[in-house]
Order: structure tokens, then sequence, then C-alpha cells
């Protein structure tokens, strides 16, 4: 199955000159999901993951279901302010300015072997500051699985020295 067949490309989102990938077809054709999920759920299995992190939102789509498949627990990583319990947060470089992502500081015992899971990698900001909180907490990054990998951007060399699977490349 051509998974690129069921990502729709918009152009001009959200600002002009921008490329948007939409993943929203994909989520719409079952076995194209299924497959991403399965590749997925593979990859972490390979990496010996004892707990899948989400990071919000799209990422909280395709890592909950991979945990579920598991049977390991699903930690979510959230914008600021979302967590209702004790957090640790880390403020990161967006391309349009800073931001924050807070996980709870008891998700991840330490040594936990977390499998981050997004739906894209663009320049790898998120995902580093998702690994940074794991790292904080006491966890162990085991690797990154996304469904999309825009390689131009070059995310992946960001995630210098972490394993990073991805399944459509543009």
């Amino acid at each position: 199955m051509d998974l690129k067949a069921h990502i729709r490309d918009v152009p001009d989102f959200p600002r002009p000159g921008i490329l948007f990938r939409d993943i929203t077809p994909l989520l719409a054709e079952p076995e194209a999901f299924r497959k991403v999920l399965d590749a997925l759920t593979k990859d972490a299995r390979g990496r010996e993951a004892d707990a899948i992190v989400g990071i919000e939102s799209r990422g909280f789509v395709f890592g909950a279901p991979v945990a579920d498949r598991l049977g390991l627990p699903f930690v979510p990583v959230r914008k600021e302010g979302k967590l209702p319990a004790a957090r640790q947060t880390v403020e990161y470089s967006l391309e349009y300015g800073e931001s924050r992502l807070d996980i709870h500081v008891d998700a991840l015992a330490p040594g936990t072997r977390a499998y981050v899971v997004d739906d894209l990698l663009a320049t790898g900001g998120t995902a580093l500051a998702t690994a940074k909180l794991v790292e904080v907490i006491g966890g162990v990054v085991a690797g990154f699985g996304f469904a999309v990998e825009l390689e131009e951007i070059g995310g992946r060399a960001r995630l210098h020295g972490y394993a990073v699977y991805s399944l459509i490349t543009y």
C-alpha cells in the first residue's frame, strides 16, 4: 500500500509558502492507519520499550493504540498547563517562537525505556524537548517513531544519538 497516497498536500497552510502534509485522510482509511500502527508497534517492540510516550496532540492518535497493542503504559506529553499533578516542564524553540511541554514527574519509573511517538518529524525541536523531559524524570529514550518525516527540514540530525524511525518520507 502506498501510504503517501493517503497524505494530503495543503499549500500555503498555516501561512503562505508552507506546504502542509495533512494526515487526516490516512486516519480516515482504516487499512492505511492500521499499517502505520503495525509498523510503529513493531519498531517499539524491537527497541524493547517499557512505555509509549505520545506528544500532544497527534502523537496521542498513534501512540495510544501502539501502547494498547503492546500492553504498555501510555504517557502523554502535553502543552504547558494541561497536566493536573506535579509536572516537569521544558522550554524549547519553535519555528515561530518559544513553547513549553510538560510531563508528570511520576510518569516513568527510573530506567524506564520510553518509545516516543508523534505524527510528523520536521525540525525535531518538539521531539528533542520530549526526550529531555523523559530523561529529566529518569527515563531512557528507547527510540522515536513518526508516521511522516520531512527529510529536507533536517529534524533527524537534531535527534543525533537517538534511534529514529519513520514510515513516510518527503
